[in-house]
C-alpha cells in the first residue's frame, strides 16, 4: 500500500460547501476531487487551467505606454501638446487618403 500524507487547507465555509455539493453531484468526495486535481497538475506540468493576474492587463498597458513614450523621446516628439498630436494624426490621415 502507498504511504499517504495529510494535506490541510483553510477555505471559507461557503466555498467548501459549494464545492462539496458539486463533487457530490459528480459522485466524488472532496478527497477524491483534490487527488484528481493534483494528478492533473502533474500530468499537465502545471495548473490545468489558465490563471490570470487581474493586474496584468494594466501592467501591459503601462509597459506599452512607456515604450511609446521612449520612442517619442528618441524621435524628439515627447514635448508635443495634445493639439499638435491631433494635427499630426489629421495630417497622416489626409496623406493616407490621397
Amino acid at each position: 500500500m502507498t504511504e499517504t500524507s495529510l494535506i490541510q487547507a483553510r477555505v471559507d465555509t461557503e466555498l467548501k460547501n459549494d464545492a462539496s455539493d458539486l463533487f457530490d453531484s459528480l459522485g466524488l468526495d472532496m478527497t477524491t476531487a483534490i487527488r484528481i486535481f493534483l494528478k492533473k497538475c502533474l500530468q499537465e506540468g502545471g495548473i490545468p487551467f489558465e490563471i490570470k493576474n487581474s493586474e496584468s492587463s494594466i501592467m501591459n498597458a503601462y509597459k506599452a505606454f512607456m515604450m511609446l513614450r521612449k520612442q517619442a523621446e528618441e524621435n524628439g516628439l515627447s514635448d508635443m501638446s495634445l493639439d499638435e498630436i491631433n494635427s499630426e494624426i489629421s495630417a497622416a490621415r489626409k496623406a493616407r487618403n490621397k
